[in-house]
C-alpha cells in the first residue's frame, strides 16, 4: 500500500503557497511518499488561489489537490469578524475532512496529517481516526513563541489586551511587545475570536510536532526560548522543526516591471508592496505618492483598488483617479506604478532593488531575507505589528515606518523620510549589510549539514514506521 502525507492549509494564498512548498520539499526528499492537499471550497475561494492551484497541478502532477464539496458560509451567532467566519467555516468542513481522510485511507497509509494554524478544528477528526497530526506554522519562531505563551498571559490578567494601552507584554525570546499591537483577534478578551485563538494556542502543544517556516540563524532567541520550555512552562511540547526558508520559486515570466527594473542602477529602487490584502484609502495612497515624489528616489509601487474585497477577483484600478494629479507624469522617468500585482520574488531578486517597504507578512519577510534586501516595516493587520517589532529590534533587518496610533495612517513626510533613510543613511547601509549576511544564512540553512536540512531529516524520521 502506498504512503501518503495529507496537507490541510487554510484558505488564502498566503497560507496555501507555503503549504504547497512544504509538499514540494517532501516530494524532493522522500520519493516514495505521495502528497495530497485538501482544499475547502466556498466563499473564501479566490481567482488568485484557483489560478495558482491550476498552474501547480500542471507543473507538479505528483502533488494532488483534492477539493471538498462546496460548502456555503453559514451564518454563525458567534461570528462577529472575518476570522470568526473563517474558523466557523473550517469547523463546518470537518465532515468533509473526515470523509476525505477515510477515502484516502482505503488505498493508502496516511503517515501524517499536516494542518495550518487556522485548521486546528481538524484535530477533532484526526484524533478519532488515529492519524498523527503535525502543525505547519506559516509564520516565524517569534510568532510561535508568542502564541504558545498566550495561555500564560491569559492566566496572568483579567483585562483585555486592548485595555492595557501603555503595557508591554514580555514573551520569552521576544523583545517587549505593546499589548495593543497583538493580533486584532486577541485584543478583546470577551470576543469569540479571542477564545478561538486561545484554544488554538492550547492545541499547538498537543500535536505530534510543529514545523516552522524559519531557520535557526534568523531567530536564535525565540528558538532557544521554545527549546528551553519557557513558552509553555506548565507542560512539555512536542518536537519543533525549523525547516525554512520555504518560498515560492521565481516563475518564468517577464512582465514590464522586471524589464524596467533591469534598466535601473544597482540598489537604486525602493519596492513598495503590501500583500494580497494590503488595501489603503485614497487619502493614504495620495500621501504615499507625495512621499515618493518628494524623496527623489526611484520606486516600483504596487497599488490595489481601495474598493477591493478580500478573496474577490481583482477590480480595475484607475491610477489617475487615485493618485495626485500629474503624479504619474512627473515621476515617469524614475518610478513605475503597477496595478494590483507584481511577481514579488522576482522583483526582490533584481540587482536594482535597494529596499522594500513591506506590510510585514511572514512570507514577504522571508522573501526579502532570501534576497538580502533591507526593509521598511509598515504593518497593517494580524500579527504584523508584532513581526515589525521583532524585525526592527531583534533581527535589525528593517527600520520602522512611524504610524498614527489610532488608525495606522502614515504621512507623506514620513514616507519620504524612511525612503531616504533606507537608501541614503548610515543606518540604512548597516541594515543592508546585515540583510546580505542573513541572505547567506538562509542559503546555509539548506546546504549540506545545514540546520534546516537536519531538522527536515528529523521530521521525516518521526513519521517513518
Amino acid at each position: 500500500m502506498q504512503e501518503t502525507i495529507v496537507l490541510y492549509p487554510a484558505p488564502g494564498i498566503g497560507h496555501l503557497v507555503p503549504m504547497v512548498e512544504l509538499g514540494k520539499l517532501i516530494l524532493r526528499h522522500q520519493h516514495h511518499i505521495f502528497i495530497t492537499v485538501l482544499l475547502t471550497t466556498g466563499p473564501f475561494d479566490s481567482p488568485t488561489t484557483t489560478a495558482y492551484i491550476n498552474q501547480t497541478s500542471k507543473t507538479i502532477p505528483s502533488l494532488i489537490f483534492q477539493p471538498f464539496p462546496s460548502l456555503p458560509a453559514e451564518p454563525s451567532a458567534t461570528a462577529s469578524s472575518p476570522i470568526d467566519s473563517l474558523l466557523h467555516f473550517i469547523t463546518n468542513n470537518n465532515q468533509n475532512l473526515h470523509q476525505a481522510l477515510k477515502s484516502i485511507s482505503e488505498t493508502s497509509t496516511i503517515r501524517a496529517l499536516i494542518i495550518d494554524f487556522f485548521t486546528t478544528a481538524a484535530l477533532q477528526v484526526s484524533s478519532t481516526l488515529s492519524i498523527p497530526t503535525y502543525y505547519f506554522f506559516t509564520s516565524g519562531a517569534a510568532g510561535l513563541a508568542a502564541f504558545l505563551y498566550i495561555p500564560t498571559i491569559h492566566n496572568e490578567t483579567t483585562q483585555s489586551l486592548k485595555e492595557l494601552t501603555n503595557t508591554h507584554l514580555h514573551f520569552p525570546g521576544l523583545p517587549p511587545i505593546r499589548a495593543s499591537h497583538m493580533s486584532e483577534a486577541l485584543l478583546d478578551r470577551d470576543s469569540h475570536s479571542y477564545h478561538e485563538f486561545l484554544h488554538i494556542a492550547e492545541s499547538l502543544p498537543k500535536s505530534r510536532g510543529i514545523l516552522v517556516n524559519t531557520f535557526e540563524s534568523l531567530e536564535p532567541r525565540a528558538i532557544k526560548a521554545i527549546a528551553n520550555g519557557l513558552c509553555v512552562p506548565s507542560s512539555p511540547i512536542p518536537p519543533v522543526y525549523y525547516i525554512g526558508p520555504l518560498i515560492a520559486n521565481p516563475e518564468n515570466r517577464t512582465p514590464e516591471c522586471l524589464a524596467w527594473l533591469d534598466s535601473q542602477p544597482s540598489r537604486s529602487v525602493v519596492f513598495l508592496c503590501f500583500g494580497s490584502q494590503g488595501i489603503f484609502s485614497v487619502e493614504q495612497l495620495k500621501e504615499i505618492a507625495t512621499g515618493l515624489e518628494q524623496s527623489g528616489h526611484r520606486f516600483l509601487w504596487v497599488v490595489r483598488n481601495p474598493q477591493q474585497k478580500p478573496f474577490a477577483a481583482a477590480t480595475e484600478t484607475d491610477l489617475d483617479a487615485l493618485l495626485p494629479e500629474g503624479f504619474l507624469d512627473r515621476t515617469r522617468e524614475r518610478g513605475l506604478v503597477v496595478k494590483s500585482w507584481a511577481p514579488q520574488v522576482e522583483v526582490l531578486s533584481r540587482e536594482s532593488v535597494g529596499g522594500f517597504v513591506t506590510h510585514c507578512g511572514w512570507n514577504s519577510i522571508l522573501e526579502a531575507v532570501c534576497a538580502g534586501v533591507p526593509m521598511v516595516a509598515w504593518p497593517l493587520y494580524a500579527e504584523q505589528r508584532m513581526n515589525r517589532t521583532v524585525l526592527v529590534e531583534d533581527m535589525k533587518l528593517a527600520m520602522a515606518m512611524e504610524q498614527r496610533e489610532k488608525d495606522g495612517f502614515v504621512s507623506g513626510t514620513e514616507v519620504e523620510k524612511r525612503v531616504r533613510a533606507l537608501l541614503e543613511s548610515d543606518d540604512g547601509r548597516a541594515i543592508r549589510e546585515r540583510s546580505l549576511k542573513m541572505r547567506d544564512g538562509a542559503l546555509a540553512a539548506w546546504a549540506k549539514d545545514g540546520s534546516s536540512r537536519a531538522a527536515f531529516g528529523n521530521f521525516a524520521q518521526s513519521w517513518e514506521p
